[in-house]
């Protein structure tokens, strides 16, 4: 089915230490925060790594990215459960792609807004299932 403005697709996930301390192997980003647990013994999840929750809804619609501007509102935390969604805001038909922007918003699970993006991309024809 193709994309059409209005569509909306979720993903929710829960980070735990392995995750946090692969992502700052692979990124570099080893600051204290995201190696050293609190008084409670969670990490603070690195902001890209709490950024790949839109990313991933990009891969399963095959959605090629062309600029994210991602908003870091609040610290994310291991073991708490973040819920995101993506809403296909404009949806324009090319000759052989839908060009969508695109807005996604990942919130705890206090129903907090912890990231806020703005996506731009494109989704090629070929890669859209045919209905008939």
């Amino acid at each position: 089915m193709p994309p059409a403005e209005g569509d909306e697709y979720t993903f929710e996930r829960t980070f735990d230490h392995a995750d946090v301390r692969e992502f700052g192997e692979l990124s570099g980003d080893q600051q204290p925060i995201h190696t050293e647990p609190d008084e409670v013994g969670r990490l603070t999840v690195q902001g890209l790594l709490t950024a790949t929750l839109p990313t991933k809804i990009g891969g399963d619609l095959n959605y090629i990215a062309r600029s994210m501007a991602f908003e870091f509102v609040q610290p994310v935390r291991t073991g708490e459960r973040i819920t995101c969604t993506c809403h296909l805001e404009t949806v324009t038909e090319r000759d052989e792609y839908y060009d969508v922007q695109s807005s996604a918003v990942c919130t705890n699970e206090d129903g907090e807004d912890v990231l806020r993006a703005e996506l731009d991309g494109i989704i090629p024809n070929d890669a859209v299932p045919d209905d008939g």
